[in-house]
């Protein structure tokens, strides 16, 4: 559901974008030959414009990891008593060109299995999950050959999270979520 959405914005932008320089040129001939000011023109962009705004306004404060769909990675990995358990899992975005997103997922077994999202990511090639305590998971997420994609992290899955671009740190319905929100 949210490609499409994406996809609907990106072709109202396109439109947007056409429409605004029909507008220009309308408006160009306005000022040098008199022609009637192209009142449809700007209504249209202004409305194209309004419409593209929200979708990038709901994008960047609306985000939830509801949306996650994937096939399964690795685990499960439990925590030390059991309560917790860690499951990975991938989508690969942009085809042949694209690369792979990752997501960790906690199961709550005290709370009536409750899942919640934890990390989200880049995958890289070198990728495990260790519990370090019964509410501490580690992360390992990191390219040898190029230490600056390192994405691992140490993450208090009662309290924090990780987004590598940060939707989850800026999304308006996620804040009571966590106290502390990682981003790259």
């Amino acid at each position: 559901m949210i490609v499409f959405l994406n996809l609907f914005g990106l072709f109202i932008l396109f439109v947007t974008v056409v429409v605004f320089c029909v507008f220009c040129l309308n408006l160009f001939l306005f000022f040098i030959k008199k022609k009637p000011f192209p009142k449809k023109l700007l209504i249209a962009t202004l409305i194209g414009i309004v419409v593209v705004t929200t979708q990038v306004g709901y994008n960047k404060y609306f985000f939830t990891f509801n949306n996650n769909d994937g096939e399964f990675y690795k685990g499960p990995v439990n925590s030390p008593t059991g309560i917790y358990t860690a499951n990975a899992y991938y989508t690969t975005y942009g085809g042949a060109a694209g690369g792979v997103n990752l997501w960790v997922e906690i199961t709550y077994h005290e709370d009536d299995n409750k899942i919640k999202t934890v990390y989200y990511s880049d995958a890289k090639s070198n990728f495990s999950m260790k519990w370090q305590d019964e509410n501490t998971l580690y992360i390992l997420n990191e390219e040898p050959e190029y230490p600056s994609s390192n994405r691992s992290i140490q993450l208090d899955i009662e309290k924090e999270i990780y987004h590598d671009r940060g939707l989850a740190c800026q999304s308006w319905l996620m804040k009571d979520e966590y106290e502390t929100c990682y981003q790259n």
